[in-house]
């Protein structure tokens, strides 16, 4: 059988090889586990570039009604609102487009390091 997963080490599948294991029950539990952290990290990086998706906005949606937050920031950024600058205005919309990216970073960022070698080798 040919090696599929290039970043495992050799022993951790064949351990589970000579337990016994399938293919699947391998990859559902040794792998998997072990590909968490890269998973996480790929849902955060995922959220975030679909949460701050600007060109798209910009060239699709043309009601107001139906701007995304980092559009709407921008359409605030640009125009000056009347007289002023409005910087605590600005700095505010921006501190509520940061807020979503961050809750999710810190909800999923205890899984970093904690489930980085789930199912490998002692030793």
């Amino acid at each position: 059988m040919g090696r599929t997963w290039s970043s495992l080490p050799v022993s951790v599948e064949e351990a589970a090889r000579i337990d016994g294991a399938s293919i699947f029950r391998t990859f559902s539990s040794v792998v998997l586990p072990m590909a968490k952290p890269a998973l996480i990290t790929l849902t955060i990086l995922s959220f975030q570039g679909s949460w701050n998706e600007f060109p798209h906005s910009l060239v699709s949606v043309q009601d107001p009604d139906l701007f995304t937050l980092p559009r709407g920031l921008a359409d605030l950024v640009s125009s000056s609102l009347g007289k002023g600058t409005q910087y605590p205005l600005k700095l505010g919309a921006a501190l509520l487009a940061t807020i979503p990216v961050a809750i999710i970073f810190v909800v999923f960022q205890r899984y970093f390091v904690r489930d980085a070698n789930d199912g490998s080798d002692k030793g």
